[in-house]
C-alpha cells in the first residue's frame, strides 16, 4: 500500500527504538481483514490479528469515498500520527489495520486520537500498565 517503509521513533529511557514494519501488500490486509476481528466507530473501523512477533504493523486504508487526494492523505497522517503517539500503550505482536469512514474528513486530531484509544479498548490490546 505504501511504497516507502514507515518509521516510528519512540524513546524508552535512552534507548532510540526504530519500528519500520507496517502492512505493505494487498496478501497482508486480506490476511488480516479474514482472520482477525473489526470494531467501528463513527471514524474508523479497526481489524486486529495476532501476526506471532513480538512487533505491532500498522496498515491504513483511506478509499476514494473519503474524499479527494488532500483530504485522504491528510487522513493517513493523522491516522499515523495517533498510533505513533499511543503505540507505547498497545500490547505487541499484533497486526492493526485501521480504515478511515468518511466522518474523518471534519475531524480534528484529538477527535481521531480518541476514536483510535476508543477501538483499542474495544478490542482490549492496551497494555493493563497502559491504563490510567
Amino acid at each position: 500500500m505504501w511504497p516507502f517503509v514507515l518509521y516510528l521513533f519512540t524513546f524508552i529511557g535512552n534507548v532510540r527504538i526504530i519500528l519500520k514494519n507496517s502492512l505493505k501488500n494487498s496478501a497482508e490486509f486480506n490476511r488480516v481483514f479474514t482472520n482477525g476481528r473489526s470494531f467501528a466507530n463513527r471514524l474508523l473501523v479497526m481489524y486486529v490479528c495476532k501476526n506471532g512477533s513480538d512487533i505491532n504493523r500498522l496498515g491504513i486504508s483511506v478509499s476514494k469515498k473519503v474524499g479527494n487526494s488532500v483530504i485522504r492523505h491528510r487522513s493517513t497522517r493523522l491516522i499515523r500520527e495517533s498510533y505513533r503517539l499511543s503505540v507505547n500503550m498497545f500490547n505487541s505482536g499484533l497486526d492493526i489495520v485501521v480504515i478511515a469512514r468518511a466522518g474523518i474528513k471534519e475531524a480534528g486530531f484529538f477527535e481521531v486520537r480518541e476514536a483510535m484509544l476508543h477501538l483499542a479498548k474495544l478490542h482490549k490490546i492496551i497494555r493493563a500498565d497502559a491504563i490510567s
